[in-house]
């Protein structure tokens, strides 16, 4: 093998090293097992039939998505249908916020600071009531581990399951969990917060300006 072989050889196996690495960046497992990332195509998995799914909805005894709305919704989120966890109903994700101020909690079953904040979300729920909905949203393949861990918790959010992130991608949230998006009534999105709140009045010092209740 001559020089100029050689050297286009090692040229060619550097090019499919880089192609690899750039594969698995953009389409691979991103942070955690079970986790997916923005080259996946589904939002559960397929052991997460709605039979396996009974018991553990059952358990989470989880509150009903919003019904739609007044209006098309935010334009970004048009076209995303996704799974509510608590029944299994397709819930047009834009004409289910539209009308509404909505708190959008995004999460994952093994995020720890995650499931740390729930609790502070379902408690600033219970202080707004119907001034403001939070909606939940889970970020992961496996529907069933957050069942299990929104019931361990206590928390009876109305939670999408959302395996391809397809919210945050809409949103353009930085990806990071857990994140908060505040959308106002008008469909305009009122702040991106990619940061963990400790408690109800946190969430509350940190939304509620954003919503006209400062």
């Amino acid at each position: 093998m001559n020089t100029s072989t050689r050297w286009t050889v090692v040229v060619m196996v550097v090019v499919v090293a880089l192609g690899v690495a750039l594969w698995t960046q953009l389409g691979g497992d991103e942070s955690a097992p079970g986790s997916t990332g923005p080259g996946t195509s589904r939002d559960r998995r397929d052991a997460d039939t709605a039979e396996a799914l009974a018991g553990p909805r059952a358990r989470a005894d989880l509150a009903s998505c919003p019904a739609p709305g007044t209006g098309a919704g935010p334009e970004a989120l048009r076209g995303i249908v996704l799974e509510c966890a608590g029944d299994g109903a397709s819930i047009d994700v834009a004409k289910a916020v539209a009308g509404r101020n909505v708190v959008l909690n995004l999460w994952a079953h093994w995020c720890a600071p995650c499931t740390e904040e729930l609790p502070a979300m379902a408690e600033y729920q219970r202080r707004v009531g119907d001034e403001v909905t939070v909606l939940t949203v889970h970020q992961d393949e496996n529907e069933t581990a957050a069942l299990l861990r929104l019931a361990e918790l206590g928390v009876h959010l109305p939670t999408l399951q959302d395996g391809r992130r397809r919210i945050a991608a809409a949103l353009k949230v930085p990806n990071v969990m857990p994140a908060t998006v505040v959308l106002r009534s008008d469909g305009s999105v009122a702040a991106i917060l990619p940061r963990s709140f400790a408690n109800a009045d946190e969430i509350a010092a940190a939304v509620d300006p954003h919503l006209g209740n400062s």
